[in-house]
């Protein structure tokens, strides 16, 4: 697969080629006002959490900007900045020979044009939006926000531009690709959710030119090496496991789980902050030294979900559970990170993103840190359960899936 003659390499946009929800959110809506901001962060979360369809929540959306001047709709998308490597990759693709295709459900096309120029892409498909008078009238429409809208907006740009024989080539992030990944050859998921994992043939994660051996057909190692930012974030992970032993000897745990409280509200204000261009000192410095160059493009949610996590374990659960499951989240969930890292060569077939040398060294360090709080068979039924959740290509974060789980099974073994 060398030659990128008859080859058509099928692009999402949002969280590929540009940080996801930054556009419309952060550098539109915010603009416009706090109500506004707060609205359509509430619409993109029901649709993340799958309580609306996709078509509902950008016209939601959308309608929030009525009488929004058009031209500095289209000024504001073109000072977004494009995630790390993506230049790169589209100039390696031109030289190869390859054909690109940009698809999206929320870009509309007068942007997505501009997008396509800027890259050198060769063919885009995007939604209508509603113009009168130099202002967005609030509407928008097309194929590509139905259900499966990618799937259609790729069979007519194959029709349109007989690219039927092609080669095709999906790189994506999303369950909202999923009808566009089977219409394609090869299927790969870039730093992709929980569905899309499992229907991915490759997932690379770290930098976008990751894509470019797999696409090519050389040799392809998936992961991330061990750079200064996945250290820290690491080692932040594992410290979690400090709480439980705090509280066992030191704190009410009840105090604990306020004080997490705080400084997760904390860390929202400091990464909207940061997404406006405002800088709040250590807690954003923190935040740049941990996550990696294409996150930072984005809202940083990961330590969201991480507090989230050790908050409901320390308040939902009876106190050994509750730090026997932390010990799960912390020990389990981070070193399986690490052994991955280091040690991992084999895939789990079901979860592209986690391997078996993984997988096992986080269930031996979640057992060792179980047991400090509990005994042996419930806490191997807390790291059985938890890093089962840590592996399955479950619908929420694994932050708030590992407790849960750990917690939820070590509460239906003493009900019995």
């Amino acid at each position: 697969m060398g030659s990128g003659e008859d080859r058509l390499i099928v692009f999402d946009v949002e969280g590929i080629l540009i940080p996801k929800i930054r556009f419309l959110l952060f550098d539109v809506l915010w603009g416009i006002g706090l109500r506004s901001f707060v609205k359509g962060a509430f619409y993109g979360l029901l649709y993340l959490v799958g309580l609306t369809s996709l078509k509902g929540s950008l016209r939601r959306a959308f309608k929030l900007l009525e009488g929004f001047p058009y031209e500095r709709f289209i000024s504001l998308f073109q000072g977004v900045p494009l995630m790390p490597e993506v230049e790169d990759v589209f100039r390696e693709l031109r030289e190869g020979g390859f054909k690109t295709a940009l698809i999206s459900s929320g870009i509309p096309r007068d942007a997505l044009q501009r997008l396509a120029e800027r890259l050198g892409a060769d063919y885009i498909s995007g939604p209508e939006i509603g113009v009168s008078e130099g202002r967005l009238t609030g509407e928008v429409w097309g194929d590509v926000i139905e259900a499966e809208g990618k799937a259609t907006a790729l069979k007519k740009l194959l029709h349109e531009e007989n690219l039927a024989s092609y080669h095709r080539v999906a790189v994506a992030d999303d369950r909202n690709n999923l009808p566009l990944f089977q219409l394609c050859d090869l299927k790969i998921g870039y730093n992709p959710d929980f569905i899309l994992s499992y229907k991915s043939d490759y997932v690379v994660k770290g930098g976008l030119s990751g894509i470019i051996p797999i696409i090519k057909g050389e040799s392809f190692t998936s992961g991330e090496s061990f750079s200064r930012n996945i250290v820290l974030r690491e080692v932040i992970h594992i410290g979690g496991f400090s709480v439980p032993l705090v509280c066992s000897y030191l704190v009410d745990r009840h105090l604990i789980a306020l004080l997490i409280f705080l400084v997760a509200l904390l860390y929202v204000t400091s990464e909207t902050m940061r997404m406006l261009g405002v800088r709040l000192p250590i807690i954003s410095d923190v935040t740049s030294m941990a996550a990696g160059d294409s996150e930072l493009q984005g809202f940083v949610a990961s330590p969201l979900f991480y507090a989230l996590g050790i908050i409901i374990s320390l308040v939902l659960f009876p106190e050994a559970i509750s730090y026997t499951s932390i010990a799960v989240l912390t020990l389990g969930d981070g070193f399986a990170s690490v052994f991955g890292r280091k040690l991992g060569r084999r895939n789990l077939p079901f979860n592209k993103n986690k391997t078996v040398e993984g997988s096992l060294g986080g269930f031996l360090l979640a057992l060792a840190g179980a047991l400090l709080f509990i005994g042996p068979y419930g806490a191997l039924i807390a790291s059985a359960a938890g890093m089962l959740a840590e592996v399955l290509p479950l619908p929420l974060d694994d932050n708030i899936t590992i407790p849960l789980t750990s917690g939820l099974a070590l509460m239906a073994v003493a009900s019995v």
